[in-house]
């Protein structure tokens, strides 16, 4: 890889060497952030123990977390397509109108 650096980031207090390209480092050390705070809600709130756990756990909530916010972000983009059709179907009828107006 070209362009690359590597960056350390620390997850339940235990530091790993990350390679990326430079304009990707501060989405790693948030995305890194965000998978330590996650891991220690599921120490802190848990008797899970094992490392291992914690991870899976923590994965599949930021994986339920990500689906969620997909299919919202998918349903704005529906209703915005339909908000979108029917303005355009008001605009047809108004164009007709004004054709007939004009005539």
């Amino acid at each position: 890889m070209k362009n690359v650096q590597t960056v350390t980031v620390s997850i339940l207090d235990k530091d790993y060497q990350v390679s990326c390209k430079p304009e990707e480092v501060a989405a790693l050390q948030q995305s890194a952030g965000y998978v330590d705070q996650k891991m220690r809600e599921i120490k802190s709130g848990s008797a899970i123990l094992g490392l291992d756990r914690i991870a899976v756990m923590a994965a599949l909530n930021i994986a339920n977390d990500y689906i969620k916010e997909n299919q919202k972000s998918e349903n704005v983009i529906t209703s915005q397509a339909d908000e979108i059709t029917n303005l355009t179907g008001k605009l047809d009828q108004a164009l007709v109108r004004l054709k007939s107006i004009n005539r």
